[in-house]
């Protein structure tokens, strides 16, 4: 039923395996490489075709420099950081307390509250362009942060409160009973005992969130424009001129803006994983 471990296969299957790895390896880096490429390759190998070759001359220091000191790069980056960090915290807060009240209490309609966080997540965000552009202006929350945060805080909810909810509902629920017993608040039951059990799922969440909201791009293009609101995400387009687009500042604003949730990724790398596969096996 399971796939057979590679090291129990034959000897010529796992030369095999081998030897594509580093080739499916490549494949899949192939993106990542050629943008680092283009990154410090001068202007004028794309003006003469030179896309795919060796570049001509290092610009590396002259495109990175002009993408921090010459550009509305540090901008858009704090703007990423202002719309990312209160997103991240705020759907953490709203998705444990929603997680605990579903997870724990039995109540008329907990099911079909629970339903509905899901459902969220099945809803084609695209086709929601225009509503959900309709009512920012609405709110004279068109082209702000806070229309962008609360947006993301309300539709990463959903996802967030059905990981919290299947976690604590794994908890062990006679640790919640014995608090109960002793006359504790709930709420205290919530602070003091649930919330320190859920460390590790707070973390991994805490970079799928930072992961996706940082990488946004299509709400960042619908519900902002121009540099005092946008991230850096959209604010990288900002390199294209009418007529020709500098690709070897694209590329290299590109890395910048990949750096943080990368960086995100390695510090919380041993929270993330343990988050992911604690009640994997019981």
């Amino acid at each position: 039923m399971f796939p057979t471990p590679i090291q129990q296969t034959s000897r010529q299957w796992q030369l095999t395996y081998q030897s594509l790895l580093p080739v499916a390896l490549i494949v899949w880096l192939a993106p990542l490489i050629a943008v680092m490429v283009f990154s410090i390759k001068p202007d004028a190998d794309f003006t003469n075709g030179n896309y795919w070759g060796v570049p001509s001359s290092f610009e590396g220091f002259t495109n990175y420099g002009r993408v921090f000191f010459d550009s509305d790069m540090p901008r858009y980056l704090l703007n990423s950081l202002l719309i990312t960090v209160p997103t991240v915290i705020g759907t953490i807060a709203l998705s444990c307390m929603t997680g605990f009240a579903l997870g724990i209490y039995k109540f008329r309609g907990n099911l079909l509250i629970f339903f509905m966080f899901i459902a969220g997540n099945f809803v084609p965000f695209q086709i929601l362009m225009v509503p959900v552009r309709d009512l920012t202006l609405t709110l004279n929350l068109y082209d702000t942060k806070t229309g962008l945060v609360l947006f993301h805080i309300a539709f990463q909810t959903g996802f967030c409160t059905l990981f919290m909810r299947n976690f604590i509902r794994a908890l062990p629920f006679p640790l919640i009973e014995a608090a109960r017993v002793e006359g504790v608040a709930e709420w205290r039951i919530f602070v003091f005992v649930v919330l320190p059990l859920m460390k590790p799922a707070i973390a991994a969440l805490a970079v799928l969130v930072f992961t996706f909201i940082w990488n946004d791009y299509f709400w960042a293009i619908v519900l902002t424009q121009g540099p005092d609101s946008q991230p850096v995400t959209a604010g990288i387009t900002s390199f294209n001129s009418e007529f020709r687009a500098a690709y070897h500042l694209m590329s290299a604003g590109s890395i910048v803006a990949a750096l943080p949730p990368v960086a995100m990724f390695f510090l919380m790398q041993k929270h993330f994983i343990a988050g992911l596969t604690l009640g994997a096996v019981k």
